[in-house]
């Protein structure tokens, strides 16, 4: 029979699992906020979708065209939307109520996924309507990323941005991961155009979530113009905030000479042994990265609260390195899948701290700048990286232009953070 000091006993210890449980798992305090709630939902309807539209497009230019070429521009003509309006968005979000931004670019980017399944479900077959659709949609979702994100300091207080980071990059994360998966499994199923479809009534369902926002107006007494010199103002602001200048620097330093996807497809055939057309080996490769950004994001609750974020975020772009140095230099298969799924947990723990660094670094009448630019660091970084690694392996091999990266990483790094000293120190604002 149990006595009820036993049962005292098991309770405590059971109480003390929860807690113990709660610190481990991601943080999910910030959901208790009705208005970060909203934003949040409209974010997690949309990150499969996105993801849909995200291989739909590729898929129906090649097969409008049978070219690999064509479906490489696809790259460029939304790239470029996105580094001018990213910059651009940033300066609208701080002029004006962020609320109405989100919603009129959250119009334009369903309407634009409207039109695109429109041409599909009609059979039109036009790939120069295609990619005009694109990037209008891009520059539409290039205005709404770095007001969205400028918008979660108004909605969550300080101490919260960092669980609020965590939840918001786990749930696109995990679009990554399962957005792709659902398209292969719908296309044969619901017919290619069905993914413009369901993505425009995600962008509709969010739609909906942002107008039950509060009205998000630039501060009292702030103002700030929408034109080319709002933008320069951003970099002139960047290049005296030391804290803000490291975080973009050692982010750029980790993508461009340490993201290595342009070598997947030689290293999923030539290391690995796929056969030629592709394999299993190329998908793991692909999958690795956001698989293990995801998981690091269910288990943030324990990083997610470490005060001493520029230290953090160092420590992390240095494990990433070590993992690509680590990935370059593996024979196996599995080894290399790990390694991989490492980097992409270093690269969660890194993004979720430098993200709510921006927030918190950065005063609000910077704060939409600010996002536009980490959008354009985050979107341009690894097409560089794809030139960086793509000529380097034609140099020196994949296994060299990879682990040479991921020293490259560590070093610069290293540096960058050594001669900005006051990003090492940076601690996150207390409760």
């Amino acid at each position: 029979m149990s006595t009820g000091a036993d049962l005292r006993e098991d309770g405590t210890s059971t109480s003390r699992g929860r807690r113990l449980l709660s610190r481990i798992v991601i943080d999910t305090r910030p959901l208790k906020i009705r208005e970060y709630r909203r934003m949040w939902l409209s974010t997690l309807v949309t990150a499969v979708g996105s993801q849909l539209t995200a291989v739909a497009v590729p898929k129906q230019v090649f097969d409008i065209t049978g070219s690999s070429g064509y479906v490489g521009l696809t790259g460029a003509v939304g790239l470029v939307p996105l580094l001018i309006f990213g910059l651009w968005g940033g300066a609208i979000a701080d002029a004006i109520d962020r609320r109405k931004v989100m919603i009129v670019s959250n119009i334009g980017v369903a309407v634009s996924s409207a039109l695109l399944w429109a041409q599909a479900f009609a059979g039109l077959r036009s790939v120069w309507l295609v990619l005009v659709l694109l990037g209008v949609q891009q520059a539409f979702v290039a205005v709404n990323m770095p007001t969205r994100s400028a918008a979660v300091a108004r909605l969550v207080p300080p101490e919260l941005l960092a669980p609020a980071s965590a939840l918001s990059f786990t749930v696109l994360t995990f679009g990554m991961v399962f957005g792709p998966l659902m398209a292969g499994t719908l296309i044969p199923v619901l017919g290619l155009s069905t993914l413009y479809f369901i993505d425009t009534v995600a962008l509709i369902a969010a739609l909906v979530l942002v107008f039950g926002l509060p009205p998000i107006p630039p501060l009292e007494g702030v103002r700030s113009s929408m034109g080319l010199g709002a933008v320069v103002d951003g970099f002139r602001y960047v290049s005296t905030q030391s804290v803000l200048l490291a975080s973009f620097l050692v982010d750029v330093i980790a993508m461009v000479a340490g993201m290595p996807r342009a070598l997947f497809p030689e290293m999923s055939e030539r290391t690995f042994g796929d056969p030629p057309g592709g394999g299993p080996a190329l998908g793991l490769l692909f999958a690795a990265i956001p698989v293990g950004a995801a998981v690091a994001g269910l288990f943030s609750g324990w990083f997610a609260r470490l005060p001493r974020q520029g230290a953090v975020v160092t420590l992390a772009i240095v494990a990433w390195g070590a993992a690509m140095v680590g990935f370059g230099l593996s024979t196996a298969l599995w080894l290399a899948v790990v390694f991989l799924a490492l980097g992409g947990a270093a690269d969660m723990i890194s993004a979720i701290h430098r993200s709510a660094m921006l927030q918190t670094a950065a005063t609000d009448e910077m704060r939409g700048r600010m996002q536009g630019l980490f959008t354009v660091v985050v979107a341009g970084g690894p097409r560089v990286a794809d030139l960086v690694h793509g000529w380097g392996a034609d140099a020196v091999g994949t296994a060299a232009a990879t682990a040479t990266g991921g020293v490259f990483v560590i070093v610069l790094t290293v540096i960058a953070v050594v001669c900005l000293r006051e990003f090492w120190r940076y601690r996150a604002p207390e409760a």
